[in-house]
């Protein structure tokens, strides 16, 4: 399991393994000052790493972002 959110120690806390860095707490995989289409892509950006994520062993938790691990 991957959990996209804005507050990854709460996700570490759960248990959760796998979490990506979302933005913010109101919009974890989006941001409402860009464009439809810019939006579009970042949220496609955020479903390819947490798939990208899923993919990888991992020992414990393990938080990445959209720029990196």
């Amino acid at each position: 399991m991957v959990q996209i959110t804005a507050i990854p120690s709460i996700a570490q806390m759960l248990g959760v393994n796998r979490i990506v860095q979302g933005r913010a707490v109101t919009n974890p995989v989006g941001d409402p000052t860009l464009t439809k289409e810019q939006e579009k892509e970042l949220r496609l950006k955020y479903i390819l790493k947490a798939l990208e994520l899923l993919q990888t062993d991992v020992e414990g938790p393990t938080v990445v972002t959209l720029e990196g691990d």
